[in-house]
């Protein structure tokens, strides 16, 4: 078996990938730096003064725009959240995944009796991996609902959604 079809190729692959972007990226930093040295070099060889270099070199618009981006998506995360938003995303995203750990299992307990490999079973034990997270999510519902009530929230799962505004 030669190397092209050994296990390992993948791994290896990536591994080297994310090796030669990071040293790019590192020898494209320090491109970038020695260029803005070689600027203010040139700069005061001409005989600018300090304040008329960093007028200058100030970040045109462009170059703006991602800055301004990512402050815009802190503010926006940065926020308080709604907690009974985040109850209904922790119960939702428990309902998603506990279903999906019981079809996996399901699938796999079936796919197994069917084509009778005992190995096949491997995608039922991949079915527990959802439905652990899945449960854990319904621990942290059971737990924010808990600590809301502490803080005089009460969240009335049983009433009919109409009811619940009030």
């Amino acid at each position: 078996m030669g190397f092209a079809f050994s296990p390992f190729i993948i791994p290896v692959a990536v591994f080297v990938w994310l090796s030669v972007v990071a040293v790019s990226q590192a020898i494209g930093s320090v491109q970038k730096r020695r260029i803005q040295a070689d600027e203010r070099m040139a700069m005061l060889q001409r005989g600018m003064s300090p304040e008329q270099m960093a007028q200058v070199l100030q970040p045109q618009k462009d170059e703006e725009i991602p800055q301004l981006f990512h402050q815009q998506l802190v503010q926006q995360f940065a926020g308080t959240k709604d907690p009974l938003r985040s109850l209904a995303s922790a119960r939702r995203a428990g309902v998603v995944l506990i279903s999906v750990g019981i079809s996996l299992a399901v699938f796999g307990w079936l796919l197994s009796s069917i084509l009778q490999v005992r190995e096949v079973l491997i995608v039922s034990a991949a079915g527990l991996i959802p439905l652990a997270i899945g449960i854990g999510f319904f621990v942290d519902y059971s737990l924010q609902k808990r600590e809301l009530a502490r803080f005089g929230l009460e969240v009335a799962a049983d009433l009919p959604p109409q009811d619940r505004r009030s």
